[in-house]
């Protein structure tokens, strides 16, 4: 096959348009790998890229999609060989490099992962980028020490693809988990998933005191700005927050306060770039502690020909949980 289909971005004189179209493979970007692609996901940057709300996408034509699971056609890597099952999170795919929303992908052996034992395909498409920072962000709270005896969690964007992932990890690990989000109508959605309150995102929207009453003992935040500060004023002394996400902004009009005061920890979370070895301690544990029902229960599927219209409703805050593509 020359041709496959594909989702694909391509510059236009008033910004960009978004198509599903046959892509030549001759037009593959260089690699030691060649992936037909099975399943794929969307998640917030993936949105993003194909709205244009942000400049995601670094070159053009771009075929979007920072995700992958699929089957090694041909392999120049001494890792991988034909018929091998694969996965790939992040490394500019999507961005710098022609991505997953398409039936091939052309990448470097390097930046794949054997799919985890205990997941299929589609159930690692379900985890994606979201999922898997978010058991990052797990894991770096369990690095600071912190556990389920030292208090509430609190997990903002909580129905979204990141929040939704961690309530459910946290959950299985013990922890009293706060969900805070703006859709007060899936409040019975997040506490199916296991979060025992419910907290109105407004309550963390507005300017941040430099010390609020302490809540929680931990964090996973994924909205940045004004609620990342209020989260933070809010830890109790010794406690920590993971930071992995931005879809309320850049900033971070906070002060010292919490952090001299409080002793308390903002924890850096990226995952594009994370270095193979925490990885696969990351995929390992998803696939060990993450529970196959609420996972199931969070995901909906769509094919290729969806992707664009659910790009811009995910940008819109109308995605709840997870989404796998069906790429085939």
């Amino acid at each position: 096959m020359t041709t496959f289909r594909a989702v694909v971005i391509d510059k236009t004189e008033s910004g960009q348009s978004v198509d599903v179209r046959q892509f030549d493979e001759a037009d593959l970007m260089d690699g030691d790998v060649t992936v037909r692609v099975t399943h794929s996901t969307l998640n917030y940057k993936d949105g993003l890229a194909l709205t244009g709300k942000a400049p995601v996408v670094r070159r053009f034509p771009m075929i979007p999609g920072v995700d992958l699971a699929g089957t090694v056609e041909t392999s120049a890597h001494p890792e991988f060989e034909a018929g091998d099952a694969v996965i790939l999170n992040g490394w500019g795919l999507g961005e710098r490099h022609l991505g997953a929303y398409a039936e091939k992908a052309r990448v470097s052996g390097d930046w794949l992962i054997p799919l985890p034992s205990g997941l299929t395909p589609a159930q690692a498409m379900a985890v994606g980028t979201a999922g898997y920072t978010s058991m990052l962000c797990v894991m770096a709270l369990e690095r600071h020490g912190l556990g389920p005896e030292r208090g509430p969690v609190v997990v903002t964007g909580a129905a979204g693809g990141v929040g939704s992932v961690a309530i459910s990890l946290l959950v299985k690990a013990g922890w009293h988990v706060i969900a805070a989000t703006g859709r007060p109508q899936e409040a019975d959605y997040l506490k199916d998933l296991g979060a025992a309150e419910i907290v109105d995102r407004n309550e963390l929207t507005g300017p941040a005191r430099p010390l609020g009453k302490e809540r929680w003992a931990a964090g996973i935040d994924s909205v940045g700005s004004h609620v990342l500060a209020n989260v933070l004023s809010m830890t109790r002394y010794g406690g920590a927050v993971a930071a992995c996400g931005n879809a309320g902004g850049m900033d971070l009009p906070s002060s010292v306060a919490p952090f001299i005061l409080r002793s308390v920890a903002l924890l850096g979370v990226e995952s594009a770039m994370a270095p193979k070895a925490l990885r696969l301690e990351a995929w390992d544990r998803l696939a060990r502690d993450l529970d196959h029902g609420k996972l199931a229960a969070m995901t909906t599927t769509m094919c290729l020909d969806q992707v664009p219209e659910a790009g811009r409703e995910i940008v819109s805050g109308k995605v709840r949980g997870r989404i796998v593509v069906e790429v085939g």
